[in-house]
């Protein structure tokens, strides 16, 4: 072909200073990245299918609830009954069920404690005694279990876990009836720690209450695992069936509550004010309307009622129910449409919570639903509620439990302020994974804590373009893929097994999300097929696999490459510019080769030749002329009849488009690029032109799929490439940006020598002036 028959000539070679590579041995296993997920993923059947879907056969258990619940403000003790009729859609008979136990990880006889690790140091905080020495015995007190009939129920206790014996297998179809009588006590958080607890105010002798894993709850039984009854160590969170709720709280008359669902006697336990000031803020759809204002609820604190009054709340298809409780509440509320409703997005909180509450809690909650529902679905439940609490963040449906608090004074950091935004989108966000996308927290904590915070940074960044978030972009999560693999495991690890758990079930799975949706699958493919996943299992079970087939199956990429190196394996990004070549096509136009030539060499610099010139005055050929001939005087540069002639017959041998091809005047570069940390990914470069100009080229990861090791590319261009850089954006995660770039440049960096400690926030500082 007369394509074969054009030779290139290879310029000066402007190479890199090669990095250090190790060779990969001849007798290396190739793993191959991209081998199906085949051996990974479970075989879809009837249930799930191939594409991610529920299948037609898909079931799933109910659970619904009738509690009478009394809180002892003088005890701190909670005090329950609850009747739970279970449906088993299964197709499989039940000899018992298993039910959670959680508060029993507080008891002192606890696996928690025992599995504790760790030792003493000359000086321990309070906190960090308690926690290795507890001196609290929580854990539920059974009273009684019994059936509809009132007869009891054999039941057995394993540790965090009930199993109740049923007397006649639950036949598929069917469903039971029971009760379950208990107490138990509640928890000094801040002192104790978790999830729920209460907090008390020494100024004024009150306690605020956020009550939650507070009932003997329902375990999930599905296709999957069958009973899902792994013991609660406290890090591992939960997977429960969907029911309705109907709750009574009996509590001290002066308290204000707010729980899961909406409150149906209203009538009973709120004022007339408070009644026309929470339809007024229904209507109110920019700012939040107080129902409960800072000078009633401070009023409030200097009294003690020794009434109670019961709240009733009616709750349909949540998976949960939690609820807060204190007569130092502030409550604000605000209405916002969504899909022909209005959702009641409200705060309770605290006068030690303001300014930063009154100003940002309510606002931030309808911010997030609103966002929250453009990438997954219409927020589907009434209410929405935010909760102040000392410093923990967590969530259930309906209502979270939000750190974030100012100082004594009122002033606050940046810090603290972002800090309150952020955790409410957090926990808000989760009203939407796994409080609706019910997946299994006990077993997969990236399910939920990963996908959420990846929306969460998506959501933050529409607060604030400058919002400092500490989740969700490629270059947050670099410190932790580049640091020692034996603290790492996969993010495909059970939840309680989990090393450095933020980094690993939070910020690599978001900053994975996040690659896939800018860099792999685009915005587009990637909402697209992320909404799908979100409105196919919503009040549903999904696993691992029918996420990843959901967004292969809706996107239509194949993505197996992908979830197989960041969720399976604990390799890092670390892909480098080992060599660069710079050629163009050689004419054979002797008019045109040989200045280029001549250039060329004179421009080559050659030590010898440089010093030679004062060591040697004269050689043998410049002194004596009968030591020439034909050879010293023949210039190779210059152009020679025969070779232009040589030139014009090879020409005539070409047709059109080989003699366009020869005329090009384009650029070769031929690039080496070498896979140091083993995650194969796409490659982002940014050509930079000798005229200013710049140009990105994006080459999807399967260049890698038949050497994961190192590839070469050749990039054609017809303007002279003055630089090259890989990841120009910070977009794939890259540990190492020394080696991204050609030629080799220098990244700056600072250091200081010395921290000033400050001890006043800037609001301070200002005010003093």
């Amino acid at each position: 072909m007369g394509a074969a028959r054009l030779l290139c000539r290879l310029l000066p070679l402007l190479l890199l200073a090669g990095i250090a590579t190790a060779q990969t041995p001849p007798d290396a296993v190739n793993h191959n990245k991209f081998k199906q997920l085949y051996e990974e993923l479970p075989t879809p059947n009837v249930y799930r299918t191939a594409a991610g879907a529920p299948g037609h056969a898909y079931w799933q258990q109910r659970a619904d609830y009738e509690m009478d619940i009394t809180l002892d403000d003088e005890r701190q003790r909670i005090d329950g009954r609850e009747t739970i009729t279970y449906v088993n859609n299964s197709p499989d008979p039940l000899e018992y069920l298993w039910l959670q136990l959680d508060q029993n990880m507080r008891a002192r006889d606890s696996d928690r404690w025992k599995v504790q690790t760790g030792g003493i140091s000359d000086s321990l905080t309070f906190r960090e005694f308690v926690r290795d020495y507890p001196d609290f015995d929580g854990g539920f007190r059974i009273e009684a279990v019994t059936d509809s009939a009132g007869n009891a129920l054999p039941h057995t206790i394993v540790r965090t876990m009930m199993r109740v014996d049923l007397p006649r297998p639950l036949m598929p179809g069917r469903q039971v009836v029971f009760s379950v009588r208990w107490w138990y006590p509640i928890n000094d958080r801040p002192r104790l720690g978790g999830r729920s607890g209460y907090e008390f105010f020494p100024e004024d002798g009150n306690y605020l209450y956020t009550i939650a894993q507070f009932f003997p709850r329902m375990a999930v039984y599905n296709d999957v695992d069958g009973w899902q009854h792994k013991q609660f160590l406290g890090r591992g969170e939960f997977t429960l069936p969907f029911g309705d709720y109907r709750v009574r709280l009996t509590v001290p008359a002066d308290h204000v509550v707010g729980a899961t669902g909406t409150l149906v006697n209203g009538d009973d336990v709120l004022t007339a004010t408070q009644r026309e000031r929470f339809r007024k803020a229904r209507r109110s759809m920019d700012d939040p309307v107080m129902i409960v204002t800072e000078t009633e609820a401070r009023a409030a604190e200097k009294k003690r009622s020794r009434d109670t009054k019961t709240w009733e709340f009616h709750a349909e298809n949540v998976r949960d129910f939690a609820f807060a409780s204190s007569r130092k509440f502030i409550w604000d509320a605000m209405g916002v449409p969504m899909g022909g409703d209005t959702v009641m997005c409200m705060s309770y909180y605290p006068r030690e919570g303001n300014p930063l509450w009154e100003q940002y809690s309510t606002r931030s909650v309808a911010h997030t639903i609103r966002v929250y529902s453009r990438y997954t679905f219409d927020y589907p439940y009434p209410v929405a509620i935010s909760v102040h609490t000392d410093r923990i963040g967590m969530e259930y449906p309906m209502i979270c439990f939000n750190g974030g608090r100012p100082e004594s004074d009122g002033t606050y950091t940046e810090r603290t302020k972002f800090g309150l935004i952020s955790v409410i989108i957090h926990e808000v966000g989760h009203f939407f994974f796994p409080m609706i996308v019910n997946s299994d927290e006990r077993q997969w904590t990236w399910m939920d804590e990963g996908l959420n915070s990846f929306i969460q940074f998506l959501a933050q960044k529409e607060w604030d373009r400058d919002f400092p978030s500490r989740r969700g972009p490629a270059y947050k999560i670099v410190d932790y893929m580049k640091g020692n693999r034996r603290g790492m495991v996969p993010i495909m690890t059970n939840s309680e097994s989990i090393y450095q758990f933020g980094n690993n079930a939070y910020a690599k799975p978001a900053a994975a999300l996040n690659i896939l949706r800018e860099t792999v699958l685009g915005r587009e493919l990637f909402d697209f097929a992320f909404r799908t996943y979100s409105q196919r299992w919503m009040f549903k079970h999904p696993t691992p696999a029918d996420f990843f087939r959901t967004m292969e199956d809706a996107s239509g990429v194949d993505l197996d490459w992908f979830w197989r190196g960041w969720f399976y394996t604990t390799e890092h990004v670390d892909i480098a510019i080992d060599a660069v070549r710079w050629l163009q096509i050689d004419t054979r136009d002797p008019a045109v080769e040989k200045p280029i030539a001549r250039a060329t060499a004179e421009a080559e610099p050659d030590i010898t030749v440089m010093r030679d010139r004062e060591a040697i005055p004269e050689t043998v050929v410049e002194g004596d002329p009968d030591a020439r001939d034909f050879y010293d005087d023949y210039d190779p540069f210059d152009v020679h009849p025969w070779e232009t002639k040589r030139y014009e017959k090879y020409r005539s041998s070409l047709d059109d488009w080989e003699l366009a091809a020869l005329a090009r005047d384009d650029h070769f570069y031929e690039v080496t690029f070498v896979n140091v940390g083993g995650l194969v990914m796409p490659l982002v470069l940014e050509f930079t032109y000798e005229d200013g100009s710049s140009a990105i080229e994006r080459i999807p990861a399967e260049i890698w799929r038949f050497n994961e090791d190192s590839v070469q590319k050749v990039f054609v261009t017809g303007k002279k490439i003055t630089s090259i850089t890989l990841d120009p954006y910070r977009e794939l995660a890259d540990v190492d940006m020394y080696n991204n770039h050609w030629p080799r440049k220098a990244i700056p960096s600072r250091f200081q020598l010395f921290k000033e400690k400050t001890r006043k926030n800037p609001m301070q500082r200002t005010r003093e002036k």
